[in-house]
């Protein structure tokens, strides 16, 4: 069976949960304490990060864009990455947008802050941090406005990897009840739609023990 270690609300291993799903491509998830520095986990990826993909096969891959980009090659139906060099450029500037910028200005302030610090025992959140989180959240959330409004998806006219790294972050945000849905409808909206799609619904089901999601959270008409 095709295995992915992955960590509940990192984004990075949601987008390799919802591009997997989104093939149909049948897998189990294992939970990896990073902060545990298991042996047995470092033989397969000495970085000691997550996502890491096991095909059945054996092979291993590590990195979670070195793993979106092996499951467009291998299973390229459907195609989550455009059908022209153009397209796919388009597709992977997104990407990079809200794994790297968003993750960077949002993500880390308030996720991070908020959760990851607990488990790594790296003290207490700090207020400035998740301050600026909430700052800057609007601001992409009004470039996604601007994106949506000029096309179907992110992209362009499909659905594609970069409508699921957006989706990605802002799982993990909404999973706190950050995000300012109510301040920007044309992007809840799009994540109605994203998250009435069947990939999605395996997300809305998780539950951290001790930390469970707002209301919203699961409901697709919020």
């Amino acid at each position: 069976m095709r295995t992915l270690f992955h960590i509940w609300l990192s984004p990075q291993c949601r987008k390799i949960r919802l591009q997997l799903a989104a093939k149909a491509l049948d897998f189990e998830m294992t939970v990896e304490k990073v902060w545990d520095r298991r042996p047995e986990f470092l033989a397969i990826n000495p970085a000691g990060s997550v996502p890491v993909l096991v095909e059945p096969d054996g092979r291993v891959i590590a990195g979670h864009n070195a793993i979106a980009e092996y499951i467009e090659e291998v299973y390229p139906e459907p195609s989550l990455i455009g059908a022209d060099p153009g397209a796919r450029a388009e597709v992977r500037r997104l990407v990079g947008w809200f794994d790297e910028k968003f993750g960077q200005e949002v993500t880390e302030n308030l996720v991070n802050e908020k959760i990851m610090k607990r488990f790594l025992g790296m003290g207490e959140p700090n207020s400035s941090a998740i301050r600026a989180g909430l700052t800057n959240i609007h601001h992409h959330l009004d470039y996604l406005t601007w994106l949506i409004e000029r096309r179907k998806w992110l992209a362009g006219d499909d659905f594609s990897l970069a409508d699921i790294a957006a989706a990605a972050h802002l799982s993990a945000v909404d999973y706190l009840g950050d995000v300012p849905w109510d301040d920007h409808e044309a992007a809840k909206e799009w994540y109605m739609k994203v998250k009435s799609r069947p990939a999605f619904r395996p997300l809305l089901a998780d539950s951290i023990p001790g930390c469970p999601p707002p209301k919203h959270y699961a409901d697709l008409d919020f």
